[in-house]
């Protein structure tokens, strides 16, 4: 079990930054949709204004963490929008009470995003990101 563990954790930094490059990616894609409307989604045809503030939050900020540059305030920042989007978009999105539970209130996605950028604000960006390069010069 100790080699098994050892194998396992020699592969750590680079999973760390595929992590980041997936998460990323993946908030990356909320802000194109939101501000670039591709691809085309009924939800966000005609979006509020905290909704297109968040899309651009995620473009700019999601291509940061993709590239990983600046990666612990970036992912600190987004872990805080999704905190944000959970509660206001999801919890309270009804007027007349909050919903709890996040697989009734469609908010499990938030959450996820918001603990994964909350780790990659603790952990950094790893070996494969703009500020590991940064670093060593």
């Amino acid at each position: 079990m100790d080699k098994f563990n050892k194998l396992l954790a020699s592969g750590e930094p680079m999973v760390l930054g595929l992590f980041r490059i997936i998460t990323g990616l993946l908030l990356f894609q909320y802000g194109v949709a939101k501000i670039l409307k591709f691809p085309v989604l009924p939800y966000f045809a005609s979006p509020p204004p905290l909704i297109m503030t968040a899309g651009g939050i995620e473009l700019v900020l999601g291509a940061l963490l993709i590239i990983g540059l600046w990666t612990r305030p970036v992912a600190f920042i987004l872990s805080g929008e999704m905190a944000f989007a959970y509660f206001m978009g999801h919890m309270f999105k009804t007027p007349a009470a909050p919903v709890f539970t996040p697989l009734i209130n469609g908010g499990s996605a938030a959450i996820l995003f918001c603990f994964a950028c909350l780790y990659l604000a603790c952990a950094g960006g790893g070996p494969l990101s703009v500020d590991a390069v940064m670093k060593k010069k």
